[in-house]
């Protein structure tokens, strides 16, 4: 799995990236300065500039690091799992709700949705590349006939437009609801 901080990553760091967490919850990406997190960690700006280049990078990194402890809920639920089928089912479920239950997602979301659709525009967006990554690599270790990170990628998509625009005529409001549009409409796309 990808990290975000380099393998001599400290503390210090670490506390970094949970005050810019907690900073991002409770006032938003637009409220979110490098100088109430240097105070919140009791350091100064320049130790955060020394690890992260600026405010962008920084909240970057918070992302990346939340994906990663997304993925880590995924491989718990598909793990249990034996065939590619079942593990596409069982991660779409995790990772949709986890997602949809993220406390940042979910007040990005409702108070500056306009940067969400930023953030996916930006070129080489992390917020896309990380879980298409991720899941081409899973679809090819099983199904190595298949271009993989095509058929990730339309995955992801499909589930970013289901989360950031969640009226529609499909039901995906429980984990069986989610189990039923995977086997119907993501399945098919591997076991083709």
């Amino acid at each position: 799995m990808l990290t975000v901080t380099s393998p001599d990553a400290d503390a210090t760091t670490e506390r970094i990236l949970d005050a810019a967490y907690d900073e991002l919850l409770h006032f938003g990406v637009k409220g979110v300065s490098v100088e109430d997190i240097a105070k919140r960690v009791g350091v100064a700006r320049i130790t955060i500039y020394r690890r992260f280049a600026n405010k962008d990078a920084l909240l970057t990194a918070v992302a990346l690091r939340e994906g990663q402890r997304l993925l880590a809920r995924v491989d718990a639920a598909i793990d249990k799992q034996s065939s590619l089928e079942e593990q596409l089912v069982e991660g779409f479920v995790a990772a949709f709700q986890s997602v949809r239950n993220h406390p940042i997602v979910k007040r990005t979301l409702s108070r500056e949705p306009e940067l969400v659709t930023a953030l996916l525009a930006t070129p080489g967006a992390p917020i896309v590349a990380l879980p298409r990554d991720y899941l081409a690599t899973r679809i090819a270790a099983m199904r190595a006939d298949i271009d993989a990170r095509a058929v990730a990628e339309v995955v992801v998509r499909l589930t970013a437009s289901f989360l950031l625009l969640p009226d529609s005529v499909i039901k995906l409001k429980t984990a069986e609801d989610l189990r039923t549009f995977a086997r119907t409409h993501l399945v098919p796309m591997v076991t083709r």
